[in-house]
């Protein structure tokens, strides 16, 4: 009886929460197993769903939960996430600009805690609110505020330290050849 309710209240959450898994780990292959493990997780646990009307939230709470518990492990440390400039970037056609976009947001996901990483993949990949992300996290709406302001700044300089570290790496170029600078030269 509870499975046929799970399967039925599961239905409509189906798409969502899949892309919801893929987007979280950066992959497609990473997110479907995050999402059958936490849709097993999720059938086993359905006696303590107590009101229909927070599937959704409860749902989620479990897909988190379970992604959390794969992070601990070094091997699932693959993410991505947004800033306007990946955003437009990454709707873009050329294949390159799609694969920088992704290469920067996986570089500024690595900044985040789990936590964190939910939290801003739900809300600006999945346009949850930030009332409905109060609710998911049991914390206020300023806290959630809080924390996907921080989550952005530390993917930005996460970002940007890689951005400085690339053109550091870079080798400078005079008269048409190439060389490296040593430390002495730079100084």
């Amino acid at each position: 009886m509870r499975r046929n309710l799970f399967w039925k209240l599961l239905e409509p959450e189906h798409p969502k929460a899949e892309r919801f898994c893929r987007k979280l780990t950066g992959d497609i292959d990473e997110g479907n197993d995050l999402y059958q493990d936490a849709i097993l997780q999720a059938l086993m646990k359905i006696k303590t769903l107590k009101d229909q009307g927070s599937f959704r939230s409860w749902l989620y709470r479990i897909i988190i939960n379970r992604y959390k518990n794969r992070f601990r492990s070094v091997w699932w440390r693959r993410h991505t996430d947004l800033t306007d400039e990946i955003r437009k970037t990454a709707s873009s056609d050329d294949p390159t600009n799609r694969f920088t976009a992704r290469r920067w947001l996986e570089i500024g996901f690595t900044a985040l805690k789990p936590e964190e990483r939910v939290m801003i993949t739900l809300y600006e990949m999945e346009s949850w609110s930030v009332g409905e992300l109060a609710e998911l996290f049991e914390k206020p709406e300023g806290t959630v505020k809080a924390k996907l302001s921080r989550g952005r700044k530390k993917m930005r300089k996460a970002i940007e330290k890689y951005l400085c570290l690339t053109e550091q790496s870079k080798p400078k170029r005079e008269a048409g050849y190439a060389f490296s600078q040593t430390k002495a030269q730079a100084e």
